[in-house]
């Protein structure tokens, strides 16, 4: 249909070349847009640019650290167009542990690499959201939180205590959440919508290999009975991405298999 495609966007997706940020970026260049790869790594950037324009999609590199507001000007700098219809804030820097286990830092970090880049990029990038709407009609932000940004782990399914799903990441995914209804308002009248979607379990590919045990007591706990594959995120970002949303903002969607539905 129509309405889910994306032909004369521009998306910008942070964390783009992990293991679900690669889904997200195929998904938005499959439906049309020309995807804008963000990761620290300029290799990283390259190789998925050159998949893609393999493909037949419209791609180029975006090679920049989001907690670094320098690099992200010199990046809107060399930019070649006049507006950015689609952020999706993907990127973050992980760890693992308890709360007792945890550091000031670790929180200070999480909170720098979820909230507050989102939030910088969201500003730096505003006059390209402002002329996306005036060009297409609306812009959408889409921010990745995360099912524990809801609810929760259970620490009785990790190994140990320094295994476990770090609280630092719930307390800065909750915060996405939060953020994401504030600004879901305050730009509702410019028709700049801004959603969530909060995956989960979604482990890694790493994960999946090494730690068998452990996926299977996760998928023991979804309703669904297994863990999500990172194409399944690729339904909602389109969805998000395109005007078949045309009247959400503030929304946080989880796909979880109905984990947080206990």
């Amino acid at each position: 249909m129509n309405m889910f495609k994306l032909h004369g966007k521009n998306a910008l997706i942070t964390g783009a070349t992990g293991y679900l940020g690669k889904e997200m970026v195929i998904a938005l260049a499959s439906a049309g847009a020309h995807v804008f790869i963000n990761s620290r790594s300029v290799d990283k950037c390259e190789q998925l640019t050159n998949e893609l324009l393999a493909m037949g999609y419209k791609a180029s590199i975006a090679p920049f650290d989001i907690t670094d507001n320098e690099a992200i000007k010199s990046f809107i700098e060399n930019l070649e167009c006049e507006h950015i219809d689609i952020i999706v804030n993907n990127a973050y820097a992980g760890g693992a542990g308890s709360v007792a286990l945890s550091s000031p830092r670790q929180y200070r970090d999480a909170y720098e690499s979820s909230v507050i880049a989102s939030a910088n990029l969201f500003t730096e990038l505003l006059p390209f959201l402002r002329k996306a709407v005036e060009v297409n009609g609306y812009a959408s932000v889409i921010n990745i939180a995360s099912m524990y940004g809801v609810v929760s782990p259970d620490q009785r399914i990790y190994s140990s205590m320094s295994a476990v799903n770090p609280p630092f990441y719930g307390a800065a995914k909750a915060a996405l959440i939060q953020w994401t209804k504030y600004a879901g308002c305050e730009f509702a009248h410019e028709n700049i919508r801004v959603n969530c979607i909060s995956p989960g379990p979604f482990p890694s590919l790493q994960v999946q290999e090494n730690a068998a045990e452990l996926v299977y007591k996760i998928s023991e706990k979804v309703p669904m009975g297994r863990i999500g594959n990172a194409s399944e995120l690729a339904g909602p970002i389109i969805f998000l991405a395109s005007q078949a949303s045309s009247f959400m903002t503030g929304a946080n969607i989880p796909v979880d298999g109905g984990w947080t539905c206990w």
